[in-house]
C-alpha cells in the first residue's frame, strides 16, 4: 500500500485557485517587474537553454563582482536546500542546524537523509550544514547564526548557507558587505523581489576556494535544472532598469508596511515587532485560528499559517496594497463579536 505523500506547508494558492487577497506570500506586491514580465513572456522556449548556463553565470557573476566558476545554478531555492544536503551527506554530516523558525524546506531535506536538525540559538555543534536567513522567515527578523558567522568566522569543512530570499525586499537595516561573509555560501532567488513567484528559478554563490564543492553539486543536478522561463528571468535581474524599478518600489512597500501594521493594531491584532522586509507576524486575537483562516479564506483573503514554523497562533501577513488591506479590514469587522474565541 502506499503511503500518502507529507504535503509541505506553504503560502500561496491552494485546493482553492489563488485568493484575490493574498497575504500568505512574501512576493513584491508592487510587481510584476515589466521588464522581467516582457522577458518571461518572450522567452524562446522552443530550445534547451545552454547545458552549461555559460552566459547567464557571467552574467550573474558580473552583477556580484565575482568569477564565474563560483556561480551554481538551482532549479528553485528548495531544489537548491535539497542538493546541498545531498552534498552534506556526501561529505559525512550527520546533522544540520537550521533556525529556531525558519523556512521548512531545511528540516525536511535533513530529515528526508537520516539528519538530525539542531534548532538556533545553540545550534551547530557537530552540525556539517548550517542555515540562515537574514531577514528572517517568518519574522523578518536578523539572524543570529549570521551574526555568530561574521564575528568568529566558519570552519572551512562546515558548509554555512546564507538564504538571501528576502534580502532584495528589505525595507529596513542593512545587509552585511559581501565581502565580510567569507566562507558563507549565498543563495538568491528573485523571483519574489520581481513578483514572478510562478517562475522557478535561483542561484548560489559559492565561497572562493570551494571549486571541489561547485563540482560535487553539478554532479548532483539534474540535466537544465532552470528552462528558458528561469534564465531570463534572471538576466532581467541583473539589468539596470530591473534594479532601478526594484529600488523605486522600497519606499511604497515602506508606506503600504506601516499601514497595514498599523491597521492589525487596530483590530485589535498583536503585531511581533522587529520586522525588516515587506512582511510581518501578528497574533490576532482569539483561540480559534484555524476557523478564522477558513473564515477569511472563503471571504477571498488568505493569510499564512505560522504553525509550522514553530509559532501558532501566529499569522504572517505580506505587505499588499491598502485595497487588500482594506478587505482585511472590513472582512474581520463583519465577523460575529465571539466567533472565534
Amino acid at each position: 500500500m502506499l503511503e500518502t505523500p507529507v504535503v509541505a506547508c506553504h503560502g500561496g494558492p491552494d485546493g482553492q485557485g489563488a485568493a484575490p487577497h493574498d497575504f500568505s506570500t512574501n512576493s513584491n506586491a508592487c510587481g510584476p517587474c515589466p521588464e522581467a514580465l516582457a522577458a518571461v513572456q518572450q522567452a524562446d522556449a522552443t530550445r534547451y537553454p545552454d547545458p552549461a548556463y555559460t552566459a547567464l553565470r557571467a552574467q550573474l557573476a558580473a552583477f556580484h563582482g565575482v568569477q564565474a566558476a563560483r556561480i551554481v545554478l538551482a532549479g528553485s531555492a528548495s531544489e537548491f536546500i535539497h542538493r546541498i544536503t545531498a552534498l552534506a551527506v556526501q561529505r559525512g554530516a550527520r546533522a544540520v542546524a537550521v533556525p529556531e523558525h525558519g523556512y521548512g524546506d531545511y528540516a525536511q531535506a535533513a530529515r528526508a537523509w537520516g539528519l538530525a536538525v539542531q534548532h538556533s540559538p545553540g545550534a551547530g555543534a557537530g552540525a556539517g550544514l548550517h542555515w540562515a536567513c537574514e531577514p528572517s522567515s517568518p519574522l523578518g527578523q536578523g539572524d543570529a547564526a549570521l551574526a555568530d558567522w561574521l564575528q568568529t568566522g566558519v570552519a572551512a569543512q562546515t558548509l554555512c548557507v546564507l538564504d538571501c530570499a528576502y534580502n532584495p525586499l528589505r525595507l529596513k537595516g542593512h545587509a552585511p558587505p559581501p565581502g565580510r561573509l567569507g566562507n558563507v555560501w549565498q543563495l538568491w532567488t528573485p523571483n519574489k523581489a520581481l513578483g514572478l513567484t510562478g517562475v522557478r528559478a535561483a542561484y548560489a554563490i559559492a565561497p572562493q576556494g570551494s571549486e571541489g564543492d561547485v563540482a560535487a553539486l553539478a554532479a548532483l543536478a539534474p540535466s537544465w535544472p532552470v528552462g528558458a522561463h528561469g534564465v531570463v528571468l534572471l538576466q532581467a535581474w541583473v539589468q539596470p532598469r530591473t534594479q532601478h524599478w526594484l529600488a523605486e518600489c522600497l519606499p511604497t512597500l515602506r508606506d503600504w508596511k506601516a499601514r497595514q501594521v498599523a491597521l492589525c493594531a487596530a483590530m485589535g491584532w498583536q503585531v511581533l515587532p522587529g520586522s525588516q522586509a515587506n512582511y510581518f507576524c501578528a497574533r490576532p486575537p482569539g483561540g480559534d485560528l484555524p476557523e478564522l483562516l477558513r473564515y477569511l479564506r472563503a471571504r477571498g483573503i488568505k493569510l499564512r499559517d505560522c504553525a509550522s514554523f514553530g509559532l501558532p497562533g501566529v499569522v504572517r501577513l505580506g505587505v499588499l496594497a491598502p485595497a487588500s488591506q482594506d478587505a482585511l479590514r472590513q472582512a474581520w469587522a463583519q465577523q460575529q463579536p465571539k466567533e472565534f474565541a
